[in-house]
């Protein structure tokens, strides 16, 4: 019994690694997979694994971009390097929005909208927008190639896109930001990698806020599952980044905005016939 479920959560550590940073919306296929695949654990657990476990996914961005977001420099002048001081100044100032209503109303938004209908409603809706900015930016060069230009008003829009998705299951942190990112005019590679940073304090701020509500009388098979799902997390993470890096480099987002309006539609049949 407990093998069965420490496969369970290697496969939703898999699943958060994949779906945390391509934009198809990594809570949203928690929720669906625990449908199908549910984690044998109290509904107070689940809440918070389905949330702790991107912890892992964070700590591949960390890794991979450490001399990105480090702003000290042992080894060179000037000791603080200012632009990264700056940069995370605008990732405080766009993660504010989110953070206020996921302190205030978490407990109101898990009732309302994490349920099957939501996320497939958003994964829809979603994918419309990715495949219609597409075309709209199609042609258009980018006004932001470098994170650096990005501005204090840009960070704060983007910031609000990301509200949308600390609301709405499915829609996916990654993809609102981007979507939002895009619209602005920034490259794709700049609103990728600005998503990459602005997750690191909206996931630790999240998962510090589930872990108080659920408290530390953790049962060793809990910390078993937990770090389990958070190993895999991370190791699948480093290998999702790296995709996504390359794939944009050549391609547009339009995949993933097909992929999620299939996905929707099948979920919208499924919950019709099953529910």
């Amino acid at each position: 019994m407990q093998l069965m479920e420490i496969f369970k959560a290697i496969i939703l550590g898999v699943i958060e690694g994949i779906t945390e940073w391509l934009p198809i919306s990594s809570t949203g296929h928690m929720i669906l997979v625990d449908e199908f695949l549910q984690l044998s654990m109290s509904p107070a657990f689940k809440e918070m694994f389905f949330v702790v476990i991107q912890l892992g996914a964070i700590m591949a961005v960390v890794v991979l971009y450490w001399k990105k977001i480090f702003p000290f420099s042992f080894d060179k002048k000037p000791f603080v390097q200012k632009d990264i001081v700056v940069m995370w100044i605008k990732i405080v100032v766009a993660c504010v929005p989110a953070a206020i209503v996921g302190i205030l109303f978490d407990d109101k938004i898990n009732d309302l909208f994490y349920n099957f209908q939501t996320v497939a409603i958003a994964l829809i809706v979603f994918g419309i927008l990715f495949i219609v900015v597409e075309n709209y930016n199609k042609g258009k060069m980018p006004i932001v190639k470098d994170i650096k230009y990005l501005t204090f008003k840009m960070a704060i829009i983007i910031g609000l896109w990301q509200l949308v998705a600390a609301i709405f299951p499915g829609t996916s942190r990654s993809g609102a930001t981007i979507v939002g990112a895009l619209l602005l005019g920034v490259s794709r590679e700049v609103a990728a990698e600005f998503t990459f940073f602005l997750a690191i304090p909206v996931m630790f701020g999240a998962s510090l806020l589930k872990l108080v509500k659920f408290g530390i009388a953790f049962t060793s098979f809990q910390l078993t599952i937990l770090f389990v799902g958070m190993a895999v997390a991370f190791v699948v993470s480093v290998f999702a980044i790296k995709f996504l890096v390359e794939y944009i480099k050549k391609h547009d987002f339009k995949v993933f905005g097909w992929y999620r309006i299939v996905l929707g539609c099948i979920l919208l049949v499924y919950y019709f016939f099953m529910m």
